[in-house]
């Protein structure tokens, strides 16, 4: 657990950054779905040499074409690079990805910074702090702020957890895919606070989603509606950019049918990752814990795949089970 009293600094992007600028030129990027697909391209577009790897041939091949080398496994991968960065969607897959025969860590040269982008469970991040230190190498966990869109447009906010070294050699990377990096303290610290963001954003969609359903059904105009709620005290990320109803906001996954998001089943994973944080420290979360069955739901009913704003849909009683 991070220390009490331990603060959040933030770092601000003020001009352009790219492998001119720093001594770390060599990256590897593993994950390259939704999130790491555009990121590592937003690294090959500053001139860094970024090689690759992902198990699904079809979004390897999808990052070659943005720039991004391929490679046939985690240790080809790897090999000679400054920085390794992943974004990977479980606390057991990147146990596998760094501390495994194929792993990062044993076949990383020394001296190698590990900048983890995946949300977990901050004592997975910990494990993997401590079995790179004694094999004298860098890790730092950071999570990401910002969706699929953010990551595509580098406008992403990276929460940061680590030694403050590690912290500001990684900066001029992380500030080729976002416009904000938080420095939170120890490791597992960035984890902690994404968590804590994540579930005031599950607690907050679902709600959106209730209000908006309500007050369209008692025949408000959809997009008068909204334009109450955002001048209103009501206002929040989910009816400002992330408008659960499907048309009023184009760039919001529910213009697109729900898809390309941030999917419900990792919605699902990181509640339940923040109510037992919650629960080791007896830190009382009601309304996160009933909020996270509410998400179980739709994933029981075979929606996990779509965005987590799916839930609109359901309360607005227009999908049946698969």
């Amino acid at each position: 657990m991070a220390a009490r009293g331990s603060q959040c600094c933030l770092t601000m992007a003020t001009r352009s950054y790219s492998c001119k600028n720093n001594a770390d030129k060599n990256v590897s990027f593993l994950g390259l779905g939704n999130m790491g697909g555009p990121m590592s391209a937003n690294i090959a577009k500053k001139g860094y040499k970024v090689r690759g790897y992902d198990p699904v041939k079809e979004t390897l091949d999808a990052a070659a074409k943005r720039g991004v080398t391929s490679t046939s496994s985690i240790a080809e991968a790897v090999k000679g690079a400054d920085v390794v960065i992943s974004c990977l969607p479980s606390s057991k897959i990147v146990l596998e990805t760094y501390l495994g025969e194929d792993g990062v860590v044993k076949n990383a040269a020394k001296g190698t910074l590990f900048i983890d982008s995946s949300t977990i469970d901050p004592n997975v991040s910990r494990k993997i702090f401590c079995v790179a230190q004694e094999s004298g190498k860098h890790f730092a966990d950071a999570p990401v702020s910002g969706g699929v869109m953010g990551a595509q447009n580098a406008t992403l906010a990276f929460i940061v957890g680590g030694r403050k070294e590690d912290f500001d050699r990684s900066l001029p990377i992380l500030k080729c895919m976002g416009v904000k990096q938080f420095y939170c303290g120890e490791i597992g610290s960035g984890l902690i606070a994404k968590l804590t963001n994540n579930m005031l954003l599950g607690i907050t969609c679902w709600a959106t989603c209730e209000c908006m359903n309500m007050g369209i059904k008692m025949g408000l105009n959809p997009r008068v509606l909204l334009d109450v709620l955002n001048n209103s005290t009501g206002r929040c990320w989910c009816t400002e950019v992330y408008c659960p109803v499907p048309g009023l906001i184009p760039t919001a996954p529910s213009s697109r049918n729900y898809d390309n998001g941030f999917k419900n089943e990792h919605m699902v994973k990181d509640l339940e990752l923040a109510s037992n944080m919650a629960l080791g420290i007896r830190s009382p979360v009601i309304l996160g814990a009933m909020t996270t069955q509410l998400y179980r739901v739709i994933e029981s009913r075979g929606f996990g795949e779509k965005d987590f704003s799916f839930v609109y849909k359901l309360l607005n009683e227009e999908i049946k089970n698969k």
